[in-house]
């Protein structure tokens, strides 16, 4: 390599360098796209499924659902019971509500929006199994509730943990009444 005075390469290297820096930013551009359209399947898996996101919410009428009556509505993967609860269910909830011994304190009207509906996420919060007693004849728990059968969790009328692993209530979806018997979830 021949240097002028001052040290500038002189005549065709200047040009081989342009040539090598080309070539080194147009492979680093090839290796970019490359990782981006491998990582690409795997950044898209972590979205949520057709199925899921078609559920975003969904409205239930409660119209037919009779008084005492449970029902359980599929949402994002996700069983919810419906309780249409009796004044005797209300009662027994509201009795509870300054109980020391709740594991996960909270009181009845902080659980539903209008005292007869009864709406919540029907996953045990210990392990996530589903808790009986929306079925006429399943086992409904010491407090008339709902019994966890895979580890003994039992929830009152108002789905507060009373007795077992469960660290928490049972969780409430997001709800709105649309009408007097429409109610929106999600």
């Amino acid at each position: 390599m021949t240097m002028n005075t001052i040290g500038v390469p002189q005549g065709g290297e200047e040009e081989e360098v342009k040539r090598r820096d080309f070539l080194v930013v147009a492979g680093n551009a090839f290796a970019a796209v490359g990782a981006a359209a491998t990582l690409w399947p795997f950044i898209d898996s972590m979205n949520p499924s057709s199925d899921v996101s078609a559920l975003a919410s969904t409205q239930i009428d409660l119209g037919p659902i009779a008084l005492g009556q449970r029902i359980t509505v599929m949402w994002q993967g996700k069983p919810v019971f419906i309780d249409h609860r009796t004044s005797n269910q209300i009662a027994l909830a509201k009795a509870d509500d300054g109980n020391a011994g709740l594991i996960d304190p909270a009181t009845d009207a902080s659980r539903v929006q209008r005292e007869d509906w009864l709406i919540m996420i029907g996953v045990c919060t210990h392990l996530g199994c589903i808790p009986l007693g929306q079925k006429s004849g399943d086992p409904l728990g010491q407090w008339s509730g709902w019994f966890c059968p895979c580890h003994g969790s039992h929830y009152d009328t108002a789905g507060r943990i009373r007795k077992g692993p469960a660290p928490r209530n049972l969780d409430l979806p997001p709800y709105k009444f649309i009408t007097d018997t429409i109610v929106q979830i999600g």
